[in-house]
């Protein structure tokens, strides 16, 4: 790891611009620095939605090794050309997106985020994740970055759905379905 920030302001990014970690300066709304800061955002829903779990928790673990692997994906894009999520990181996110789908009812209608706190935080994170996921694809289509990033932001928005739906019935919450005709005037 490089050197430590022993000032926390520097006056460098006054001018609009932000660093790389190659040395690179970019303006601060350039996509790469926009997915930078949308996966810093999730990592911190996440880290809210485990501050909401019981201490024991195996999900509380599970996040928290998630959260481990969204800072690699911040520093790919921190580093541009830079590999550390790939496809083991995909295919473990599927082995565990399996297992907690596993005993859900099938769904028949959509669900509004909500149910208990715990669920609505997955929501909320899920819903950043989806956010994320869109301006990786926009900086796909500008800047060659690494696929697995991309991929590994589709499977985590859906573990984070089905984790919603878990939460919400360990809880004792009823899901709550959309309504079609609860949306008209």
């Amino acid at each position: 790891m490089g050197n430590r920030l022993s000032k926390i302001y520097t006056r460098t990014g006054d001018d609009g611009t932000t660093g790389l970690a190659d040395g690179n300066r970019v303006v601060k709304n350039a996509l790469r620095v926009e997915a930078m800061g949308t996966v810093d955002e999730l990592n911190c829903h996440i880290g809210m939605l485990v501050e909401t779990l019981p201490t024991e928790d195996a999900l509380g673990e599970l996040f928290r090794r998630i959260q481990h692997h969204l800072f690699d994906i911040g520093g790919e894009f921190a580093i541009p050309g830079s590999v550390m999520i790939g496809e083991k990181h995909i295919n473990w996110l599927e082995q565990v997106l399996d297992e907690y789908n596993e005993d859900l009812p099938p769904l028949k209608n959509f669900i509004l985020p909500g149910g208990s706190p715990a669920a609505a935080q997955c929501h909320l994170a899920r819903a950043v994740c989806r956010r994320a996921e869109r301006i990786v694809v926009g900086l796909s289509q500008e800047e060659e970055i690494n696929a697995g990033a991309r991929q590994y932001l589709n499977r985590l928005s859906d573990l984070l759905f089905v984790v919603s739906r878990v939460l919400a019935r360990r809880e004792g919450a009823k899901e709550i379905l959309w309504e079609q005709k609860k949306s008209g005037l």
